[in-house]
């Protein structure tokens, strides 16, 4: 599958976005913090996971914390009973798109719908199974897209297409292999997954279409002739790599794990939270977090080698920020507004390898060195030379 299109521009001059991971989730709010994707054994990973929006996996594999968590403290209620409790009583769309465009956030990727099978919209084929007939009740993603969009950033959708814990019935994933053994490939669940996917395309015009794990195997060979209605409708839009077909506008990396993906020459663009979790987890302290000055290390090492650095942002149940994520993000944001120039519409540059040097990132007319600070509690710093004529800018990278 190959479509003759280059990437937009406006994919590689953003360079950082914000990745919002919020849902029924957020009303356990409950992980085993033990490290992240790609540092810890991938089974131990999935039985003891760090990511509180897999508690509807994890609370179904025998003896797991999170299972006994789930009895101890939830008894026999059914998943779908934080749904009920999930009320997002104080979320505020137009204030989250303020802070992720204060913090100079260029675009925002929502998740429409996780491997749990709730969706945030009235989407086909849910039933009652969405933000909008229960919960909630209210369109969060026509909300949280109109706001962002108002505020002068793009939107973009997350949807797990390739796993969906409600429609399917299989057995837990305790294990990396099960990742590909047990999810859902079947016709109809592609028919499902398909009909969702395009309401979304149609409804909202996402400006990223951002798919997980797979795509089921029996609606692979549509794909093609999806990704070119999504085209004609969003000309500029981009499309990632988790399909698993074959095709994509640009490649991911998350946490540790998938770095190849980070040095093909393609776009890419790496994903992570602030904490070791995407969605809130109560079990994370201050420990658990990025600072600051840590965020603003990761976003130039990922810029000054060619990616986007995608955010996560995992709100609480009521629709609240943490400090623990508020805090490192506002120094992010703090150290953007001074230095933004040396990452915005920059592609790397092949300066020298000097001391103190972590990576360079050119413009047209500017060349500008990120240097390592003295103390590395600190921000990084940046330093700013014309740019010599001779060297062209590869606006490819």
């Amino acid at each position: 599958m190959t479509f003759d299109r280059e990437i937009p521009g406006w994919f590689p001059d953003a360079k950082f976005g914000i990745f919002v991971h919020w849902g029924a989730y957020s009303v356990p709010a409950w992980a085993t913090p033990i490290g992240e994707l790609g540092a810890v054994d991938h089974d131990e990973f999935m039985v003891h996971s760090p990511y509180a929006e897999w508690y509807a996996n994890t609370t179904r594999i025998p003896g797991s914390p999170a299972a006994l968590h789930r009895a101890r403290t939830y008894g026999d209620a059914p998943y779908e009973a934080f749904l009920d409790a999930w009320r997002a009583e104080r979320f505020d769309p137009a204030g989250w798109a303020s802070l992720f465009a204060g913090i100079g956030a260029r675009y925002v990727v929502l998740v429409t719908k996780h491997h749990d099978g709730i969706c945030l919209w009235d989407a086909p084929g849910s039933g009652g199974y969405n933000s909008v007939a229960r919960g909630p009740r209210r369109d969060l993603v026509g909300d949280l897209a109109g706001a962002v969009r108002d505020a002068g950033m793009r939107f973009g959708t997350y949807y797990s297409g390739g796993l969906d814990w409600h429609q399917s019935d299989l057995p837990p994933i305790s294990r990396a292999a099960h990742l590909d053994s047990h999810r859902p490939v079947d016709a109809g669940y592609a028919a499902y997954a398909r009909r969702q996917l395009e309401d979304l395309i149609e409804r909202y015009r996402p400006d990223v279409l951002w798919n997980d794990i797979n795509w089921p195997d029996a609606g692979k060979p549509d794909l093609p002739d999806v990704f070119r209605r999504y085209y004609d409708t969003v000309p500029d839009g981009v499309v990632n790599d988790r399909w698993e077909a074959g095709w994509a506008d640009f490649l991911t990396s998350e946490y540790s794990a998938l770095t190849d993906r980070e040095s093909t020459g393609r776009p890419w663009e790496h994903i992570r939270g602030i904490g070791l979790s995407f969605g809130y987890n109560a079990n994370e302290t201050a420990e658990h977090h990025l600072t600051g000055a840590q965020l603003a290390h990761r976003l130039v090492d990922v810029v000054t080698r060619g990616g986007n650095l995608l955010l996560n942002v995992g709100p609480r149940a009521d629709g609240t920020i943490p400090d623990e994520q508020l805090n490192p993000l506002r120094g992010l944001g703090d150290w953007l507004a001074a230095h933004g120039d040396a990452i915005y519409g920059t592609r790397p540059w092949p300066g020298p390898n000097l001391p103190g040097i972590v990576g360079w990132t050119a413009t047209d007319t500017h060349v500008y060195a990120h240097l390592a600070p003295d103390n590395p509690d600190e921000y990084p710093r940046v330093e700013i030379a014309t740019r010599p004529a001779q060297v062209g800018l590869d606006s490819g990278s």
